[in-house]
């Protein structure tokens, strides 16, 4: 048991065996808190269990989390490759008590666990606890029988664990092994709390954290009524142990990836080399499974971070001496050591493929300018200099060149830069676009919908199964400010206590309609029409319109009337974007994920991921496949569910939403082939509103597909009545083509290619004709010859032309210049967009003596133009004005002259 895949097994097993329930890894990207940019500890997961925000049906959990930590406060990434054990991408081991058990039970599995299990000799164990924590020293030396010099307290916060400011906290004990008990290999380090305790030699392994205390504004702290225990231990650094090594990439696991490295590269891991491949190694884990769970290169936000660490990759597949694209090709490695475990690596192998290769050739042409600069830049340093942050800013900004990289390539030869005066040159920069921006500043008050939540509550949303119903006003709302009424003419919001509006959300557009006084007495009912909802905070549905009629107050009773018509139309469409979703999956492959969507009334639109265009050919299939489920007309079913049980159903969730302990889960579809009898065509959650029976989608029809974001394709589509009618006006515009033609509409396409063929031909025909009238007619070229002109000794034969294409302009030139056999050849051609082209050419024989870039530039200017290019025998520029053709010769002639 010492391979990394059996450890990670034998922890699992270990705590079920002991009434612990074995929960899946959550994805990197946290589903529920928004304060983290990725996953980087196991308890992430169980962060509302441990507040009493969530329940859970157990109160004993196990897991292996995938944690990256690479951007924020968590930040490795400089470090990887150069160290022993820091990685972007590393498992988290780790049990959780939930008001279960506590301190003595802990300690006793922990201890159990790596003596007995594991088989560490206790002589190489010590423990801290934090210096104020007695009963976990005394529970130490009872359990583990360790002597108090083995249990050492520590005063400072890395052995007091807080969430936050406020919430759950408590101490910390963690154990630590000694690689090196004798001394014998010189490994560098002194035990925790002494001056050299950042040594490789005592190596924390696991930390047990006692949540037993609740943090107070202010600084107060109570205990809790039920303590909880969250503990980690990283697989990496345990594999390492148990492999009998101080040094992670040299578990099982990191040598297989360093070994395909090298014969990748067909470079040894050894000198500078060594923390090449194992960069490339750890960021190949951290890279694929970002991308495994959904997110894609970016210049924001998570992407970005995705971003670094493979530019990163690439410099150093780069000092490898790699020319092509190096980090696809080792993704087999990969999947072969983690996919058994992590079958979301094989699922999103395309994807994966695809990104890596695609994103390592496009910063190829980058990443080369930029390392040559570099070199150039920094020459003349040597080792401890400081590079200046100007230069390094300037690479930034005009070559794409990131300071991460500048940073990193420098650090192999110990010269540092000089980043204050980076991030002055880039704070200069924002200065000078801010004082460009002719902006109003104005931002939206939203402090009142907080107000309005603490004093009104939720809305009650009750729109899937009515469209009309009654309400109280809640709060109204003019200006960004609540007020007790709106009259007549005026716009506002209004909230109610419950609605069947729906609120804007999941990419589906907010309903519209009426919000009507009840009992009205005399006269029209006041009425304030609802041009769009929209969802604050969450929960807090809020009517944005304008009053048409009368007055409406805090606390009258109303009907709500929302637009069927729209609403129906906006079903369908939103019931269209699942059937596509899953058409997609089936046509592209199951790594395509959903990126966004628009839901409206009169079209959809569906971002998802994939690295490509569709060809016509997959629209096509996608499109047939969607509107077979149409056909079915088969019901369409919503059901309540816990969310882990609709995901391990099958259920697709969308990838960056925030699910609550109930989600709805939409089912569409009879099963189709090989497909599980008992799950529908299409499942996911969604909380938006759908059509009862799928035939009531009418029809699919797919009218765009579009690049929206790097790796993530865009389809475009109308549904029902929206799609009947693009069809009629296609149909209409094809026999109206047809009857131009004076032929069938089946017949349009083979005449329209015809016509082209024919076309091309005709425009051949008229460019030589052009040409020869050019050069005086016939091949005998008496009119050419009559033309040239005897200039100071040289022949010079300007031809003034219309309507002639650039690239017969050189041929005339050419043909001009065999006619004068010594001399000058200048064509001004008239463009039919009233612009000029010229051509010159200079015989062999006279380049030294007129060049004809220097030509043309005159020409070019005497027509308003500026430049031109070519070769000093072939030059050719443009003008603004095709009027002054005869001008523009003139100038030549001057120039000729003398």
């Amino acid at each position: 048991m010492t391979g990394v895949n059996e450890i990670r097994t034998a922890f699992l097993d270990y705590f079920a065996d002991s009434d612990h329930e074995i929960v899946s890894s959550s994805p990197l990207v946290p589903r529920n808190d928004p304060t983290l940019m990725f996953t980087n500890a196991g308890m992430v997961q169980f962060k509302n269990v441990f507040t009493g925000q969530e329940t859970r049906p157990y109160s004993r959990a196990v897991t292996s989390q995938k944690c990256v930590r690479a951007g924020g406060k968590h930040n490795d990434l400089d470090n990887v490759g150069y160290t022993a054990r820091h990685h972007t991408f590393f498992e988290m081991l780790g049990n959780f008590s939930f008001g279960d058990y506590f301190k003595e039970r802990a300690i006793e599995l922990a201890w159990k666990l790596v003596t007995k299990e594991f088989g560490l000799d206790k002589k190489r164990l010590l423990v801290t606890v934090y210096h104020d924590d007695e009963e976990a020293f005394g529970l130490w030396k009872k359990i583990a029988g360790l002597k108090d010099d083995r249990i050492i307290r520590i005063a400072t916060s890395d052995n007091f664990w807080q969430m936050g400011d406020t919430g759950p906290c408590g101490p910390c004990s963690e154990i630590f092994f000694d690689h090196d008990p004798d001394g014998k290999k010189g490994i560098p380090g002194g035990p925790p709390g002494s001056a050299d305790a950042d040594g490789d030699r005592f190596i924390e392994i696991w930390n047990l954290v006692f949540m037993q205390y609740e943090q107070h504004e202010g600084g107060g702290r109570v205990a809790l009524p039920r303590p909880s225990i969250d503990t980690g231990m990283g697989l990496e650094r345990i594999a390492a142990v148990l492999q009998g090594t101080h040094d992670n990439y040299e578990t099982d696991l990191f040598r297989a990836l360093i070994s395909a490295s090298v014969e990748a590269t067909g470079v040894e891991p050894k000198g500078e080399a060594k923390a090449s491949h194992r960069v490339i190694a750890d960021h190949l884990r951290a890279s694929s499974f970002l991308i495994a769970d959904g997110v894609l290169p970016s210049n924001e936000g998570r992407g970005y971070v995705l971003r670094r660490i493979m530019r990163r990759a690439m410099r150093h597949a780069h000092l490898l001496g790699a020319k092509d694209p190096l980090m696809y090709r080792l993704l087999p490695a990969l999947i072969r050591q983690m996919g058994d475990t992590y079958q979301e690596l094989i699922r999103a192998q395309a994807l994966i493929t695809e990104t890596l290769k695609l994103e390592e050739s496009k910063f190829k042409k980058t990443l080369d300018k930029g390392l040559g600069l570099l070199a150039e830049a920094s020459s003349g340093l040597k080792k401890g200099a400081t590079f200046p942050g100007e230069v390094a800013f300037k690479l930034y900004d005009t070559y794409g060149f990131p300071l991460d990289l500048t940073e990193d390539a420098l650090r192999a030869r110990g010269i540092g830069v000089d980043t204050k005066a980076f991030g002055a040159a880039m704070e200069k920069q924002k200065a000078e676009a801010r004082k460009a921006w002719k902006g109003s500043g104005e931002a939206a008050t939203e402090t009142v919908w907080f107000e309005i939540r603490d004093s009104a509550g939720a809305t009650d949303f009750i729109g899937y199964d009515t469209e009309i119903a009654e309400g109280e006003i809640r709060a109204l709302v003019k200006d960004g400010k609540q007020v007790k009424s709106l009259k007549s003419g005026e716009a506002g919001q209004i909230v109610l206590n419950q609605t069947p509006f729906y609120g804007e959300s999941g990419g589906q557009v907010g309903d519209r309609g009426a919000i009507v006084l009840l009992n009205p007495g005399s006269g029209a009912a006041p009425t304030f029409t609802v041009s769009d909802t929209q969802k604050k905070l969450g929960d807090l549905f809020v009517h944005e319109g304008k009053i048409t009629h009368g007055e409406l107050k805090v606390g009258d009773q109303v009907q709500l009337k929302v637009d069927h018509a729209r609403r129906t139309a906006t079903r369908a469409n939103h019931s269209a974007t699942h059937l596509l979703h899953e058409a997609l999956r089936q046509v592209l492959g199951t790594h395509v994920a959903q990126k966004g969507s628009l839901v409206a009334p009169d079209r959809l639109r569906f971002d998802f991921s994939h690295p490509k265009p569709m060809s016509a050919e997959e629209i096509g299939q996608v499109e047939e496949i969607a509107n077979r489920i149409v056909m079915q007309n088969a019901p369409v079913e919503t059901r309540l569910m816990a969310v882990d049980d609709a995901i391990a159903s099958g259920a697709m969730a969308l990838f960056g939403e925030k699910y609550g302990d109930e989600v709805r889960v939409v089912s569409m579809g009879q099963p189709e082939g090989d497909g599980p009898a008992n799950k529908a065509w299409s499942v996911e959650l969604c909380g938006g509103t759908h059509v009862r029976r799928t035939g009531d989608i009418g029809l699919v029809r797919v009218v765009a597909e579009s690049a929206s974001a790097s790796g993530v394709r865009r389809i475009e589509a109308l549904t029902a009545d929206g799609a009947r009618q693009y069809l009629a006006e296609q149909d209409r515009r094809l026999r109206e083509a047809a009857a131009l033609l004076k032929i069938r509409p089946e017949e349009v396409v083979d005449r329209v290619k015809a016509l082209m063929d024919e076309r091309r031909t005709l425009e051949r025909q008229l460019a030589d004709a052009k040409r020869q009238a050019a050069m005086g007619g016939g091949g005998a070229g008496e009119g050419a010859a009559a033309a040239v002109k005897d200039i100071a000794g040289t022949k010079f034969l300007p031809l003034s032309v219309a309507g002639v294409d650039m690239k017969d302009l050189k041929s005339l030139a050419d043909e001009g210049r065999a006619k004068v056999g010594s001399g000058v050849v200048a064509v001004a051609n008239a463009s039919a967009d009233g612009k000029l082209g010229i051509v010159v050419a200079v015989t062999k024989d006279l380049t030294e003596k007129f060049n004809a870039i220097d030509l043309v530039r005159i020409a070019s200017e005497k027509s308003g133009g500026k430049g031109g290019g070519g070769r000093p025998d072939m030059a050719q520029a443009g003008g603004p004005d095709g009027s002054k053709a005869a001008e523009a010769l003139e100038a030549i002639a001057e120039r000729l002259a003398g």
